[in-house]
């Protein structure tokens, strides 16, 4: 953003290659930027004397498009992702089949189906896109404490992201961290507890694991929450759950 009305060229190595930066690439050439390379590793800027108005739908928010897709994973059912794209979570997609849940694209996005009574296990190994996102790494995690049979999660993005662990634990999951790997073990039910949120991504995943669980949850901290979801309880109870904001 800012080297497009800086003098001169500017190139950026080792960029991100995610859709938002691609997003953006696309609405500031609407707005005038001279930029190429975008969804690759190098970007060129040619910097530009100003930028005028333009229209331009924003992508998707793949993240919180993979959080709700795992709802009717993890509690069944089945649910329309409205303006969801397959491409912007492929791997993620992948590793849902392979679990036993379909996923399909439809005219308005993409329908997300529970085949089974139990999803089996998989494993799990973040990376750069388009590999699997560390950001839904814990909400996966939610996913297989009920999985049938053992799954492998290997976190390579970040340290310490693993802390939603003990909490899932609290809830009967059966799980051991090691590092950067853990070993989740499926169990046939999670059970309600009082758990507490770590960060923006295992406070939504102690919501998903609730909603697969027996009795009820209470999620504390949960001012993470809005960092990254908006209206989330009412979305969440939109399409048939039972979560209420309560002040503490």
């Amino acid at each position: 953003m800012a080297a497009t009305l800086a003098k001169g060229t500017t190139v950026i190595e080792n960029a991100a290659k995610e859709p938002e930066i691609v997003d953006l690439a696309e609405c500031l050439r609407k707005m005038g930027a001279q930029i190429e390379g975008e969804g690759t590793s190098r970007i060129e800027i040619q910097g530009v004397d100003r930028l005028h108005g333009a229209t331009h739908p924003v992508v998707t928010d793949r993240i919180e498009l993979g959080t709700y897709m795992l709802a009717p994973a993890i509690a069944g059912g089945e649910v329309e992702l409205l303006g969801g794209r397959r491409n912007l979570l492929e791997t993620f997609c992948n590793k849902l089949e392979e679990a036993d849940i379909s996923v399909t694209e439809t005219a308005d996005g993409l329908l997300v189906r529970n085949n089974a009574a139990r999803v089996k296990a998989v494993d799990v190994k973040t990376e750069i896109f388009p590999g699997f996102p560390t950001d839904l790494q814990a909400q996966m995690m939610a996913l297989l404490c009920t999985a049938e049979g053992t799954s492998v999660l290997e976190e390579t993005i970040f340290e310490n992201r693993f802390m939603h662990a003990p909490e899932l634990m609290r809830m009967g999951a059966s799980i051991e961290v090691s590092g950067g790997m853990a070993k989740v073990v499926g169990v046939d039910q999670l059970k309600g507890a009082p758990v507490m949120a770590t960060d923006l991504r295992a406070s939504v995943s102690m919501i998903l694991a609730g909603l697969a669980a027996e009795g009820e949850t209470v999620l504390s901290r949960v001012y993470h929450l809005d960092r990254g979801y908006e209206k989330v309880v009412s979305k969440f109870n939109g399409i048939g759950a039972k979560i209420e904001r309560v002040s503490s």
